[in-house]
C-alpha cells in the first residue's frame, strides 16, 4: 500500500469501472459491509473528496459549451486535485487506521484520460510517482460489463449528464479496454467483478472478494 509497509496504518479500497455500472450504489454496499465487520471506514470520491478537490471537480464535470476543456489541463487538474483528496483525506485516514473506501482514483485516469484521451502514459505515470509517491490502492474492485448495457442503464437513470456520460460509445469502449489492461498488468490489486447481473448478484459476488481479502490481511 505504501513505501513505510506500517501494518499499524489503515486499507485503502477503490472501486473503478466507466459510466453505469453501478459503481455509486456498491460503494456504499462496500462501506457497509465492512463497517458490519466492525471497522472504521472513509467514503470518499474521486475527483473530489475534500473541500478544495470537491470545487476542482465541478470544472472538470461541468458540460458548459463555452470553452472546451483541455486534454492536458484535464489531465492536471485529475492531479491537482488528487494531491488534496490525497492530503486533507486520504492519508490522515489511513495513518489512524482506518479503510478507506474511494469510488475511482489513479486506474480512472488511466483508462479515461489515457485510453479514452489518448495521452501518453509517460506523462500519467510522471504525474502519478509526483503526487503519490508510491502509494496505491490494497484492493481494487473493477465493475465491468458490456458498454453498451452499462450506457443504457445510465440513460436510463433519466439525470442530468456530466461532461465525462456525454463522450461517443467508443470513447467508453477505450475506458473498457483501458481498465482491463489495468487489471492484466495487476491482477494480485484487483478484484474483477461481473456487473451485468442483478444488484443481489453483483453484491454477492463484491461482498466474497472482499471478505476474502480481509481474511488474507488478518482483520478478520
Amino acid at each position: 500500500m505504501n513505501p513505510s509497509d506500517d501494518s499499524a496504518r489503515g486499507r485503502f479500497i477503490t472501486l473503478e469501472g466507466g459510466e453505469g455500472v453501478g459503481k455509486s450504489t456498491n460503494v456504499d454496499f462496500v462501506v457497509e459491509h465492512l463497517r458490519g465487520r466492525g471497522l472504521e471506514v472513509v467514503r470518499t470520491r474521486e475527483p473530489g473528496g475534500s473541500p478544495r478537490a470537491e470545487r476542482i471537480r465541478t470544472l472538470l464535470l461541468d458540460p458548459a459549451a463555452d470553452e472546451p476543456l483541455d486534454q492536458t489541463a484535464e489531465l492536471l487538474l485529475m492531479f491537482a486535485a488528487r494531491a488534496q483528496h490525497l492530503a486533507m483525506t486520504i492519508l490522515p485516514a489511513l495513518d489512524r487506521g482506518a479503510f478507506v473506501v474511494c469510488d475511482r482514483f489513479t486506474d480512472a485516469t488511466y483508462a479515461y484520460q489515457g485510453a479514452g484521451r489518448g495521452i501518453d502514459r509517460g506523462a500519467i505515470e510522471m504525474l502519478e510517482r509526483l503526487v503519490q509517491r508510491g502509494l496505491e490502492p490494497d484492493l481494487t474492485l473493477l465493475l465491468d460489463m458490456p458498454v453498451e448495457a452499462a450506457l443504457a442503464r445510465m440513460i436510463a437513470r433519466g439525470a442530468t449528464l456530466d461532461r465525462f456520460e456525454t463522450q461517443a460509445p467508443a470513447f467508453f469502449c477505450a475506458v473498457r479496454e483501458g481498465y482491463r489492461h489495468r487489471y492484466e498488468a495487476a491482477p494480485q490489486r484487483f478484484e474483477l467483478i461481473d456487473a451485468a447481473p442483478a444488484l443481489a448478484q453483483v453484491q454477492a459476488a463484491i461482498a466474497a472478494a472482499l471478505d476474502r481479502r480481509l481474511a488474507q490481511w488478518g482483520t478478520i
